[in-house]
């Protein structure tokens, strides 16, 4: 082993901190200043000479990239200097181990020791994000934790400055275990990528284990295509909100991430607070969090009524819900009758909204409320909740998310998403999903909403003590498919993906498509629906009046969120598909259909809940034209008499 040089330039060697195969970091004195430092070198001899230049030049370019960053989050950089045998950077000593050695030595963190790691290692990224510098390779070992317990981050040596030409697109850099789908891909990058690679590390963090394991191909197969398991499937005192902030740090589009460091920092410390709070039970809730409220007989009745005003006045269908699963010091705080009412829960941050809500409903449901995504999802997990009306954007949770995670607690419960803003991609995805029943827009109108809820509640019993799942559909089907379309492209996929199963249909027009279903039972339509055209709207919504049991896929390039929410709460439209067209996805969303389809045979009280009121596409020229044609429609399906 050689033995270290006195000095390196004028700094006096007093020992070795590490060593690997480009070269030595050492511990130095700066006489100058009379301070310590870390002295990180380079041995031109043990690169090959093909090697040298593009190591040096990578060396070079860790000190311009770190030495005009000023941050006490960052180690710093003093110095660099060459002479014929070596290269050296001059940097800031930090007295501590590296996160990678603590990990390594089986160290414990706590979930604040965890939250406090990872909010410094994103206050001095989102820093260096500001100066146009992406660091690139964000892993433990270059993350340094001084004896105090604060972060500094070191080797920005693959960094990217906004002005640099050193790495191009199609180079690969980076640490498997941390690196993004981009980085895997040789795509150029950006500062989503490192904020990926803290999610890696928060995860490893959070529960003692990487999110992907195996050989570096088998890691990058992964990235790619899988997703990781929800940390508190490890950890069980992570909450959903920890969760929610891991996969979306973690997206494998960049689009889907946090846009920025402060982003995911607020997140993860307000995930790391809810799971505080979940592990110590500070704020777990009891049906004593509920309002106490005015009982009122046959409520369930009441609502199966409102949300079907066209059935018959049948003698009224007792229906008792389980008692609630309650905190053993509330047992006495439901009574008997109350506790048959339905439970709605809503869920908003803004407690003038949840205000409101309560003043419109307590007289006919039990009402739960929730200013976050974790409590809410602990009344789910604690309580028998038979519908969830959630606002979209909450801070520490969107909508969307919370109610997709709440389908996944609760199959049976019926979820509905407040909105005040367009987000189309938001809105189609949730309907995608299955996550959402209707959509209800902010501000709301006190009869419509009224409306809505009972709808959702008279289904949400309706399937209380239903099989989870759909129903099993046979290998051959007596229903088939009707695609309608100007082109035949469509239609010659799906009579490719469902031929053998069920017999696929083709219409160019609604016209045609009258006459098919007049001849044919078809259980699912696949159409095509361009933005603006009204025809096309009214007769899904006119479908949907005398037919629920009908599954609309409707393809389209509309980017009117508008004329979408319109679709899915008019004509409840099952699923979207944007055009071009991904036929993996298309048959995915067949299959659900199909499904539901079969599920909506075998219990029809169930598709009539379905049924959507009369709306104005009933006084159009398209309706006088084809509502008595619509009647004519082959179907198992017998609507109730009005």
């Amino acid at each position: 082993m050689a033995t270290s040089p006195e000095n390196i330039g004028k700094y006096e060697i007093r020992g070795v901190i590490g060593q690997g195969g480009m070269g030595t970091v050492y511990k130095a004195y700066d006489p100058a200043i009379g301070r310590f430092v870390a002295v990180k070198t380079i041995t031109k001899s043990a690169l090959d000479p093909s090697e040298l230049q593009y190591a040096l030049t990578r060396f070079r370019h860790e000190a311009k990239a770190v030495g005009r960053l000023t941050h006490p989050r960052i180690a710093a950089i003093y110095d660099y200097g060459e002479d014929v045998n070596i290269a050296w950077i001059v940097m800031e000593l930090v007295n501590g181990k590296s996160l990678f050695e603590h990990i390594r030595d089986k160290a414990q963190f706590d979930l604040k020791e965890i939250g406090e790691i990872i909010r410094q290692l994103l206050d001095g990224l989102g820093y260096a994000h500001t100066q146009g510098v992406v660091h690139r390779d964000v892993k433990p070992s270059n993350i340094l934790i001084n004896d105090d317990g604060r972060i500094k981050i070191s080797d920005f040596g693959i960094a990217r400055i906004e002005s640099s030409t050193l790495t191009q697109v199609g180079d690969v850099m980076g640490s498997p275990g941390y690196m993004s789908p981009e980085q895997f891909m040789g795509m150029n990058i950006d500062e989503r990528s490192d904020l990926y690679s803290v999610g890696a590390i928060a995860y490893e963090l959070l529960t003692g284990r990487k999110p992907f394991t195996g050989s570096n191909a088998e890691v990058m197969r992964q990235v790619l295509n899988e997703h990781p398991v929800n940390p508190s499937q490890f950890n069980p005192s992570l909450s959903a909100q920890l969760d929610w902030v891991i996969r979306k740090a973690m997206a494998k589009k960049r689009e889907d991430r946090f846009q920025n460091a402060r982003e995911l920092s607020d997140a993860f410390v307000k995930g790391i607070e809810a799971s505080i709070r979940l592990s110590s039970r500070e704020h777990a809730p009891t049906m004593a969090d509920a309002p106490t409220m005015r009982i009122t007989p046959d409520l369930v009745e009441a609502a199966r009524m409102i949300s079907a005003a066209q059935l018959p006045q049948a003698a009224p269908v007792p229906v008792a819900a389980p008692a609630p699963e309650v905190h053993p010091g509330a047992a006495s705080e439901i009574s008997p009758e109350a506790a048959k009412k339905a439970r709605v829960l809503f869920v908003d941050d803004e407690e003038r909204i949840l205000n409101a809500l309560k003043s419109i409903f307590r007289s006919s449901y039990h009402v739960l409320t929730a200013t976050n995504g974790a409590q809410a999802l602990e009344f789910v997990r604690r309580f028998r909740v038979h519908l969830v009306v959630s606002d979209q954007r909450m801070a520490e949770m969107l909508g969307v998310e919370l109610l997709r995670q709440v389908k996944e607690i609760s199959p049976h419960t019926m979820r509905i998403l407040l909105t005040g803003y367009s987000d189309l991609a938001a809105i189609v995805g949730s309907i995608n999903e299955g996550e959402v029943f209707r959509f209800i827009s902010k501000p709301w109108d006190n009869q419509e909403i009224q409306k809505t809820v009972a709808e959702a509640v008279a289904i949400a019993l309706e399937l209380a003590d239903a099989p989870v799942g759909l129903a099993a559909l046979p290998d051959k089907l007596t229903a088939g498919i009707l695609v309608i379309d100007q082109a035949q492209e469509i239609f010659r996929a799906a009579k490719e993906l469902f031929g053998k199963r069920c017999e696929v249909g083709y219409a160019k027009s609604f016209e045609e498509a009258l006459s098919a279903l007049a001849s044919k039972e078809v259980a699912v339509i696949i159409a095509d629906i361009g933005a603006g055209e009204e025809d096309n709207t009214a007769m899904f919504k006119l479908l949907k009046q005398d037919h629920p049991e009908i599954l609309a896929i409707v393809l389209t390039n509309a980017s009117d969120s508008e004329l979408v929410i319109e679709l899915i709460n008019q004509a409840q439209i099952f699923r979207f598909v944007n055009k071009p067209v991904n036929l993996k996805l298309m048959k995915q969303h067949v299959d659900a259909a199909l499904e539901r389809y079969a599920q909506f045979k075998s219990a029809p009280e169930l598709a009539r809940r379905h049924k959507v009121a009369a709306s104005s596409a009933a006084e159009s020229s398209f309706a006088q034209r084809f509502a008595a044609r619509i009647r004519t429609v082959k179907s198992w399906f017998q609507p109730a008499q009005k």
